[in-house]
């Protein structure tokens, strides 16, 4: 195959996934849901973080859960467990979660109005970056159990990304990780990244991941409410048009 059929094939691919992905965008905004698509490499923390998130949301926000993996439905379970309901999307052979599989998914969840919609990728900080799904933020988990320098490594998940979580702070005292290194490399790649440090285990840094999501879930809703009044001024304007025409007829 060459390079230029090789070219074509991907942008067709990828022409078909935002496609779909528009789609997904323009449900979640119509209902006023807060989609991230949490992405990562394997043993980052993400199911922890997750998990630990819901606890803490108990009460304020709906929370559903799309959980990519290649095999088994181990992290559903541990989400279902929590109360939040989830889809495990199981990929085979696939090393990421695409927007039609999100569509799908998303089919077999009640999302309630102005919720939170968390789909955990497949762990993989390559293919997944390519890939939009609709969401409204991509969300980096990076621990510190992995090398600093891994957004020089990965610098397009790191740049496609708007918030990069710094997860297992609590283990600093043990590994050899320079955190200011690290949050430097990674705004050397997107110098608009902000970046959180939490410890899903020990519960440090949650209180800045929830304030985050709340600000995130408050800028949807507003874009939700601002598209419900204008849709309800358009049907007034056909009312009023309607209702002109009949007088015109008598």
């Amino acid at each position: 195959m060459t390079q230029e059929r090789m070219v074509r094939i991907e942008q067709d691919i990828l022409g078909k996934n935002n496609e779909y992905a528009n789609r997904n965008r323009e449900h979640f905004r119509r209902h006023g849901i807060l989609a991230l698509n949490l992405v990562s490499s394997p043993g980052s923390g993400k199911t922890s973080l997750l998990t630990a998130t819901i606890d803490r949301l108990q009460g304020r926000h709906p929370v559903s859960v799309i959980e990519g993996d290649q095999q088994t439905s181990n992290d559903a379970e541990r989400i279902r467990a929590t109360g939040a309901p989830a889809v495990q999307v199981n990929t085979g052979k696939g090393c990421h979660l695409d927007a039609h599989m999100i569509g799908h998914a998303v089919e077999h969840l009640k999302l309630a109005g102005r919720g939170l919609l968390l789909i955990e990728n497949v762990g993989n900080l390559v293919c997944p970056s390519a890939f939009d799904l609709g969401e409204a933020h991509k969300v980096v988990i990076l621990s510190v159990t992995e090398g600093e320098d891994k957004p020089l490594k990965y610098p397009d998940m790191f740049n496609a990304s708007d918030l990069m979580i710094l997860n297992k702070i609590d283990l600093l005292p043990y590994v050899d990780f320079d955190v200011e290194r690290c949050i430097e490399y990674a705004r050397r790649v997107n110098p608009g990244l902000e970046v959180l440090q939490v410890s899903a285990r020990t519960g440090e840094g949650m209180d800045a991941w929830l304030a985050w999501l709340d600000s995130a879930l408050g800028e949807g809703g507003s874009a939700a409410a601002d598209d419900e009044v204008a849709s309800l001024r358009q049907r007034v304007a056909e009312l009023e048009a309607q209702l002109q025409e009949a007088r015109l007829g008598r």
